[in-house]
């Protein structure tokens, strides 16, 4: 069985304001106010998510990493 290292998350603005992180592999959303802001909270629920879980069964190495994709809007010159 292939384990996973990352957790795949993706950030974008937030239809009013601030920004929203949203996991791919495991059902974890949050935002913030700030791009700081929203990785911290990205952060703190991922490990509340893992946390008593049993990573092999998530399909997941043990202390997978989170990589982050930030989503821009093209800006026209």
């Amino acid at each position: 069985m292939h384990l996973q290292h990352t957790i795949k998350a993706v950030i974008r603005s937030g239809d009013q304001s601030g920004y929203v992180a949203e996991c791919v592999e495991i059902p974890v959303v949050t935002q913030g106010a700030t791009l700081d802001e929203t990785v911290a909270n990205l952060c703190e629920a991922v490990e509340l998510h893992l946390e008593g879980e049993n990573l092999t069964e998530m399909g997941l190495a043990a202390s997978p990493t989170v990589v982050i994709t930030m989503e821009l809007e093209a800006v026209h010159a």
